[in-house]
């Protein structure tokens, strides 16, 4: 029996969570993309950016928050937020970019994905943020879906490298109100 979403909470990552998002982060990313990309690409890109070592750098980054959502305890799902140079297409005076959005599988529809972002757009907000952007693999169509029913648009495209796979991503964004 699954537990009710009344239990799911989210707190923000420190250093010490380094090992726990690099852990989440592969697993996620597996298991949305394993299926669409060779076992070479997939290995690649999850040994660069899986690994504790890079997850403590990017949790060092002043300029990054990391969102950690637990139903009871257990972590099901995580978000990157980051104070980055927006990608070209992306309005506002002060974008924030949602680097990533994963849930664990299991987890999927069931108010895991909403909540995060949720607290994402709270975040963005509550710092003055006028503009959250992303970048969405094209062929991702379940999380293009859930972006727009968030409200985000389509302002461009970018290349996201996998491996040896150029791969193109979808650039929306989405007006807030700070």
């Amino acid at each position: 029996m699954k537990e009710p979403i009344s239990q799911l909470e989210f707190r923000v990552a420190t250093l010490d969570d380094a090992r726990l998002l690099s852990e989440l982060g592969a697993a996620t990313f597996r298991e949305t993309f394993v299926n669409e990309n060779t076992p070479e690409d997939m290995a690649v890109y999850l040994s660069q950016n899986f690994v504790p070592e890079r997850l403590e750098e990017e949790l060092s980054d002043p300029l990054s928050t990391f969102l950690i959502l637990e139903l009871s305890g257990k972590p099901v799902g995580y978000a990157k937020l980051s104070k980055s140079d927006p990608d070209s297409g992306v309005t506002g005076t002060r974008p924030l970019e949602l680097v990533r959005l994963y849930v664990l599988a299991e987890h999927i529809r069931q108010g895991a994905g909403a909540m995060l972002m949720t607290a994402c757009l709270r975040q963005a907000e509550s710092r003055g943020h006028d503009t959250l952007w992303l970048g969405v693999w094209e062929r991702n169509l379940r999380a293009i879906n859930f972006y727009n029913k968030w409200g985000f648009e389509r302002v461009g495209s970018h290349i996201f490298q996998l491996g040896s796979d150029a791969q193109t991503d979808l650039i929306l964004q989405k007006r807030l109100s700070p």
